[in-house]
């Protein structure tokens, strides 16, 4: 049985310095409600809402009316970020999930699904402090890792504590792709920096810790990031190269695509995201065409019926079957996945941008008119194009 124990309201991070009116503007104090779930402290859920900070956008608004940013300016969306800090991308609402690495492997990626999170940071009792992420990745290393047939069980992650992946026994199977130093950044620093921080390092999340309380106020991702600049993107000059065909601009991947073809074993999948290092496989028939899209995320998630609840691979002990083909578990996956929001080579990046954005999703597939698949355009892709080419960065390649 798990249990809840309730803990005292945390608050939001120290001041802020307003960058019009340069004076100091203290946030609410957090509404929040703080559980331990399990036992020995393992897993903290805060579900917190504060009021938000008035961003100042004016100053973008004000420069263009003076003819400091024209139309062809490249570099309009690369002093947004620089403008902007990692505060003023925090939403008004939102839930954070914290796993003390004494808990269960298994528990953790259960409540990762029930909280419908990709990732959550990890806190070490001991050390006292933020020691690492918890990530999809992280399982599937794992089922990649110990996996051999559908008859072998795995009791690995049945009976192991997060910290036991994470120390040097089991070859360090938990860190054999990430890195043992926390990559986090302050709400001060600026949205550039972020972006500069998500890219170089290769990752997909990037938590906001307060340098003096040491708590982790949001983990920040490509998803937010570009949705924060959308909300703001009739309010300053649009350049002239958003109205271009994302083929001319070469923004996105379109060599060496890593695809799965649909009559492949799910460990097939599991083997090409770790060697590949990718997000998402676009499933493929003979013919190359796309048929559906499988992202990490969906490795832990499947639904048993459509009358089910929702269930995962963790409960339901279905990562002893990593056999069943991709087309078996494409359809076994829960209701609500992003599904294959496609593109083409003719269409420009503002509609790219619009697409990805209201359609929530981290990739666009990139097709030609047989739908067969001909490149991927990843949030990434678009952050490095919009925000560092035009500093002269490319982190992509770094």
């Amino acid at each position: 049985m798990w249990r809840m124990f309730p803990l005292l309201c945390c608050r939001c991070p120290s001041p802020r310095r307003c960058r019009k009116r340069r004076n100091k503007v203290r946030p609410q104090p957090l509404a929040a409600r703080i559980w331990i779930w399990a036992a020995h402290s393992c897993l903290c859920v805060c579900e917190c809402s504060h009021v938000a900070i008035r961003l100042c956008d004016q100053l973008f608004i004000k420069c263009a009316t003076t003819g400091f940013l024209t139309e062809r300016d490249a570099a309009v969306y690369m002093s947004f970020m620089k403008n902007h800090s990692c505060y003023d991308a925090i939403p008004t609402s939102c839930k954070l999930v914290i796993f003390d690495t004494k808990l269960q492997v298994k528990r953790a990626f259960l409540a990762l699904v029930a909280n419908g999170l990709r990732a959550a940071p990890l806190w070490d009792s001991k050390l006292q402090r933020f020691v690492g992420m918890l990530t999809i990745t992280d399982f599937i290393n794992i089922l990649h890792y110990y996996y051999r047939s559908p008859m072998v069980q795995m009791y690995e992650l049945e009976s192991h504590k997060i910290e036991t992946w994470r120390g040097d026994s089991f070859k360090n199977v938990y860190l054999q792709s990430s890195n043992r130093i926390l990559i986090s950044i302050s709400p001060e620093a600026s949205l550039f920096d972020a972006v500069y921080s998500l890219l170089k390092y290769k990752i997909h999340r990037l938590p906001v810790i307060d340098p003096e309380s040491g708590n982790v106020l949001h983990i920040l991702t490509h998803k937010r990031i570009l949705k924060f600049l959308h909300i703001f993107w009739k309010k300053f000059p649009k350049p002239a190269f958003v109205s271009r065909q994302i083929q001319e601009l070469g923004i996105g991947t379109f060599k060496n695509i890593a695809t799965v073809q649909q009559t492949a074993t799910l460990y097939d999948a599991l083997a090409i995201f770790v060697e590949r290092r990718v997000s998402a496989l676009p499933v493929v028939d003979e013919q190359g065409k796309v048929v559906s899209l499988y992202s990490r995320f969906d490795v832990i998630t499947l639904q048993g019926s459509m009358f089910a609840p929702l269930q995962n691979l963790a409960a339901r002990k279905s990562y002893n079957n990593l056999d069943m083909p991709m087309r078996d578990a494409v359809h076994g996956r829960s209701c609500f996945i992003e599904g294959v929001i496609k593109c083409y080579p003719y269409e420009t990046l503002e509609t790219i941008i619009d697409r990805i954005v209201h359609a929530e999703v981290h990739r666009l597939v990139l097709v030609d008119r047989a739908n067969v698949v001909k490149g991927i355009i990843s949030l990434s892709d678009l952050l490095q194009g919009m925000v560092l080419t035009p500093a002269g960065i490319d982190a992509l390649l770094s």
